[in-house]
This record gives C-alpha cells, structure tokens and sequence, in this order.
C-alpha cells in the first residue's frame, strides 16, 4: 500500500513539503497532525488554534497561528489542511488556492456539489493540487471488501448494504454538525464515506431513492438516513443512524455464487486515542478475531470460512499526497470523484424532499 519502503527513513536531500493545519480539533489530532508529523516527506510548519494552545505540548516545534490568514501569508507553507467545519470548506479552500497553496481538504469537500466544481475549476486554472480527504478507503475493513470485489469471489453481485452504525444518543452541542446548517448532519458526514466507497467499488449508478430524518430531540440536522442506489442489476442500500446500541455488520455483499459480510472493524482510530504513534509501516494492530464471513462457490469448489482483514494505514493517504505533489503520481482522491459524491448526496435531498426516485 505504501511507497515509502523502509519505515522512518529519511534520504539526504529529500524534498519536504512545509503543511499548516486549519484547526487542532479532534480532527486536527487524530488524523492530521500524527500522519504529517511522522512522515519523513512533511515538515509539521504551523498549526491554528484561535483561542487555545493544546498543539504545543505535542508539537512545540511547529508555529501556534492564531487565524487562518496566518496560514495563507506565511509563503514557507505550500500545503494546507483544510479540516475546518464543512460549512467553510468552500471559502477556505478557495482562499488557500488563490494564496497559491496545495490543499488537502476534509470529505465532504462541499455542501453540494456546484461548489465542489467551482473549486475544481480554481485548482486547475492555478495549476495546484486539490485533494479529498477520505480515509476510509485506507481502512482494513474497506480493503477487505475491495479485494473480494476485486477478484470477483461473489460472482456477479445483485445485492449490496453498508452502514455506518453509532450510538450518539445525546446532542454533542456542534452546532456545524446538528444545527440546520448545509452540510450538517449525517447524510454529510457518514454518507460521503459510504457514496465514495460504492462509486469506488461499483460505479456510477443510474438513480438514487432517499428517506432521511431526525431521530434525537435538541437536533436540528439529519442523523439517520437510508439510500438506494439503482444499478442495470443491482442495489446497493446505505444507511446509517446514531441509535444503534448494538449493531449488525457494516457491509454485506450478496453474489450469484455466494455472500461476503464484513464488519467495521478498522483499528486506527481506537490506536490513534490512545495515542499511538503512527508510522510509514504497519503500526495499527489487526482485529483481534475474524471480523468477515466469506461463503461462495471458487472455482467450482464451496468455501465457508471467517476471514480477519490486514490493518489498514492512514499514512497511506498522506504518501499517496506527497507522491502527487513531489512526484507527480496520480491524485489519490481527486475533487472530481468527491463532484461525483455530492452529486449523490445532493440526489437524496431532492429524493427525500419530493419523495421519488432521482435519475442521477
């Protein structure tokens, strides 16, 4: 998965990319700053805290901004993480992009999709790189489910569901995440991962059917909805909810000869707040059981097994970026395929508000 082949090395005259970060919330410390601070390709240069300084004790040798402007006129700085709340995504970028910088900006990129390829447009109008984080493709669970899609196990599949399952019966009191905002609420938030991992996996759809609504009280925003994807000969139904105490496995694959289910199972985040050191190699424990099922007919033969995915490596992204930027590799997650996302997510609006099917 990584390019880098020896853990921590670090090549006399390597070029490093100098990265300031929007915002030191969870975000910001769990899936930003150790990734880019342990990466032998980035120089953590200046992180912003308005009114704090959690950043110092952890990363003293980076600059403690105060605003967003601080990022955009320090010129050492080629590369910014936008990992703002979703309602600014559109601004920041924007300004970062006309400041001249590289921007690596947090799913969902926008609220809808016209803005997504406004700032497509910018980016290559300034000949700079523009690109999505979406780290669950670099999940364990994901890349078990990949390979199994991948070396088509299952036959021609005719059924597909994965959710995103929490159990968040409180309000958190983020008002950019549970106020009537554009962009709050879960369809955003956890529905951006599941379209982009089914567009990955399957393709382009030909319609989209939405029901989405609010389960908790105190919540202005959605926090539960179910979509249905319509494909020549298939579905694939996503959903997700914030009341699920228990919960039943996050991704289920239905073949003409056989089932693959899978649970969420990726380890990462549980490593990373506990604050576990990540790293260019392998760091993050593999589940401690199976967490899949496969039962399918293989070259002729019935197999039933339970299967444990291989961990997966956030730093992976941030490789895939450095790879883009110094060596002019592919862009890992494009503004094109995060266009194709929200185009979904702006279908299931519509599908739920007028209550048919929307032809995407």
């Amino acid at each position: 998965m990584l390019s880098l082949s020896n853990e921590g090395r670090i090549l006399a005259g390597m070029r490093v990319i100098n990265t300031g970060i929007c915002s030191f919330g969870m975000s910001g410390k769990l899936f930003h700053a150790p990734f880019i601070d342990n990466h032998p390709g980035y120089e953590l240069t200046a992180i912003v805290e308005r009114h704090n300084q959690d950043s110092r004790g952890l990363y003293d040798h980076s600059k403690l901004v105060r605003s967003f402007e601080g990022l955009l006129s320090d010129d050492s700085i080629e590369l910014i993480v936008v990992n703002t709340p979703t309602q600014t995504h559109y601004d920041f970028t924007r300004l970062a992009l006309e400041a001249g910088k590289h921007v690596v900006v947090e799913k969902p990129v926008t609220t809808n999709a016209e803005e997504a390829v406004q700032l497509d447009l910018l980016a290559k109008e300034r000949n700079l790189h523009l690109i999505v984080y979406q780290n669950r493709r670099y999940d364990g669970d994901y890349r078990a489910i990949k390979e199994v899609v991948d070396k088509g196990w299952l036959g021609e599949i005719r059924e597909v569901e994965f959710r995103y399952d929490r159990y968040r019966t409180e309000p958190s009191g983020k008002a950019h995440k549970e106020k009537n905002l554009p962009g709050a609420g879960v369809l955003h938030d956890l529905g951006s991962h599941l379209t982009d991992q089914t567009l990955q996996l399957f393709g382009w759809p030909q319609a989209v059917y939405a029901d989405i609504m609010t389960l908790r009280d105190q919540v202005e925003s959605n926090d539960y909805f179910e979509m249905l994807l319509f494909y020549p000969r298939m579905r694939v139904r996503l959903k997700a909810t914030v009341v699920a105490r228990e919960t039943v496995p996050a991704f289920v694959l239905q073949g003409m000869n056989g089932t693959f289910i899978q649970e969420r199972s990726d380890l990462q985040e549980t490593e990373l707040l506990k604050g576990t050191i990540p790293s260019v190699g392998a760091w993050c424990p593999a589940p401690a059981k199976p967490d899949g099922l496969l039962h399918t007919l293989i070259d002729g033969k019935l197999v039933r097994k339970e299967t444990r995915s291989t961990p997966g490596n956030y730093m992976g992204f941030y490789d895939d970026v450095y790879n883009t930027i110094v060596k002019g590799a592919p862009n890992p997650v494009p503004v094109t395929d995060a266009i194709k996302t929200m185009t979904i997510l702006d279908a299931a609006q519509l599908s739920h508000k007028e209550k048919r099917v929307v032809s995407v």
